[in-house]
């Protein structure tokens, strides 16, 4: 009779980021913000994992990237309970929980059909006014945009 598995092993990254702490039914949203479909390096993703902090949580481990601060505001905004971890040589090097600037700029569009940066050459600027149910205020039009209207650019 064998042992059942308890454990899921996944091979260790050389270099890259690992985001930890999403919750589950973010995942393929960081996945697709990040066009992690399009890189020619090892992408690796579990969703619904046991997790103390979340219940259930999902984590994608991305080989050879190390994300840009962009990058990291755009996670934060769907996934604002992750955590990045850089890897380098197996080593971790860095482990910092993601967290939402004060204002965004050129990531998300702004849902009012309206306003002027949907009709004008203007960048998009919001102010975060909500951090944890994540919430941003046009800094043009003033209409709020939450989670589930968000699109981004």
């Amino acid at each position: 009779m064998t042992t059942p598995i308890k454990e899921l092993k996944v091979s260790a990254i050389e270099n890259g980021t690992v985001i930890d702490h999403i919750p589950s039914k973010s995942v393929f949203q960081v996945i697709k913000i990040l066009h992690l479909e399009d890189t020619g390096d090892m992408v690796l993703f579990g969703t619904n994992l046991e997790s103390k902090k979340l219940g259930k949580k999902g984590i994608v481990k991305v080989s050879n990237k190390f994300f840009k601060k962009h990058e990291i505001n755009k996670i934060g905004l769907v996934a604002p309970s992750a955590t990045l971890i850089v890897i380098k040589d197996y080593k971790v090097t860095e482990k910092r929980e993601v967290q939402l600037p004060d204002t965004i700029e050129e990531i998300v569009k702004c849902f009012n059909p309206n306003c002027i940066t949907n009709h004008e050459r203007v960048n998009t600027k919001f102010t975060v006014i909500d951090k944890k149910d994540v919430k941003l205020r046009c800094n043009y039009c003033e209409k709020i945009t939450d989670k589930k209207n968000m699109n981004f650019r």
